[in-house]
């Protein structure tokens, strides 16, 4: 991250030095190979969160054909605690970091077996503030992230008697439009030159890159019973930024397992494994300069269990998240993760209200348990999985 702006502060070094006497220039060279090292040693990359762009790690099969979901929710995390390997670690970089992100989901159906989506996310509040609470080495940040358009297919939606199966591959494309290259600005005490130092990569909103996403999602379902197995899997390849920066691939598998009760109390446990790679940096580029944290100190192994409550009152679903870590492994010292909480509102309704003519009157398909899922033709309930009856 901190390429060009060093390489802009080791220029105008070299520029002062040419202008000053011996023992100034000697106690500037020992201040150009200390400082770039100090900080690669006590900053840190990873923050606590996920790999994936998309908050909640939500699963997603299909819509049915013509109808919209409108999904937004809000992600909380917050960390003090850092590991070495799978050890809790007493050193300390900073004092803590938090971030308040709000997501947001547009969804249609365009076939019964085609949804597409468009995706993205806003940080209200994203935050690393500094050890023994150093307002120089405090940064914070506010803004739009990334935008995702994510296509879904259903390989398989099958409906029986007792059952319900469906099979979904989606492949997402995740644009970046928040900033990754945000800068603090410091004045070099001898020559008054001001020079810009990026702030670390936990604060940025984007990491700068394209990233193309890779998703599976098998959901199998006894409505009689109100029990619904799933499991949904994520692999996303990182694409390097303008500042010759990779931020390391992520994979994560969850499986869940869900019950409702009374139709509109849904119960849901899962247990979510986590894999993120360790970043790459531009060779090139560190013939120049060194970056302010330490890309050794990056990639991590983490296991959750999830649990997740669901209320659904006609058209509207309010559903919220708790992740708790049970197991954490990364590389070398990094921040760990301790508190995430996702709670969410999603809005489902039908774009066009078209019945269908049979000569004699027309006639619309609807679930007998949800009255307000309705359908032009034949379908499955995407709540309870049960066949949408024709209706007058």
């Amino acid at each position: 991250m901190l390429v060009n702006s060093i390489l802009r502060m080791n220029i105008s070094i070299m520029r002062f030095m040419r202008n000053q006497k011996t023992g100034f220039q000697f106690i500037l060279i020992l201040l150009c190979l200390f400082l770039p090292w100090r900080q690669s040693a006590s900053a840190q990359c990873c923050a606590g969160g996920s790999g994936s762009p998309i908050a909640g790690g939500a699963s997603q099969g299909v819509l049915l054909e013509r109808q919209v979901e409108l999904n937004t929710n809000f992600q909380f995390i917050t960390t003090n605690k850092f590991f070495s390997k799978d050890s809790p670690d007493s050193t300390k970089y900073f004092d803590r970091f938090h971030s308040t992100y709000q997501y947001f989901r547009l969804a249609y159906g365009v076939t019964k077996h085609f949804t597409m989506s468009v995706e993205t996310g806003n940080y209200l509040e994203k935050e690393e503030i500094g050890l023994h609470n150093n307002p120089a080495t405090t940064y914070s940040s506010k803004g739009i992230g990334d935008l995702i358009l994510f296509p879904r297919y259903d390989l398989i939606n099958l409906t029986e008697e007792k059952k319900r199966t469906e099979l979904t591959v989606g492949l997402g494309y995740k644009i970046p439009l928040g900033s990754y290259n945000d800068s603090t600005g410091n004045v070099e005490p001898f020559s008054g030159t001001s020079y810009y130092v990026s702030n670390p990569q936990a604060v940025q909103l984007t990491s700068g890159a394209q990233d193309v996403i890779f998703y599976l999602f098998l959901f199998r379902g006894y409505p009689q019973k109100n029990w619904r197995f799933f499991c949904n899997g994520f692999y996303i390849k990182k694409g390097w930024n303008p500042l010759g920066e990779k931020m390391g691939d992520f994979a994560s598998v969850g499986l869940f397992a869900g019950k409702t009760f009374f139709d509109k109390l849904g119960v849901t446990l899962q247990l979510r494994g986590e894999w993120m790679d360790k970043m790459q940096l531009n060779k090139n580029i560190l013939l120049y300069a060194y970056p302010n944290y330490d890309p050794e100190a990056t990639g991590y192994k983490k296991v959750f269990f999830t649990p997740q409550l669901s209320f659904t009152k006609g058209k509207f679903t309010v559903y919220g998240l708790y992740d708790l870590p049970v197991y954490q492994y990364v590389t070398k010292t990094q921040v760990g993760s301790e508190l995430q909480v996702t709670v969410g509102l999603s809005f489902r309704f039908f774009a066009v209200r078209s019945v269908v003519t049979d000569g004699k009157s027309s006639v619309l398909f609807s679930c007998p348990m949800h009255p307000e899922i309705t359908s032009s033709k034949p379908a499955s309930c995407p709540k309870c999985g049960m066949d949408l009856e024709k209706i007058k």
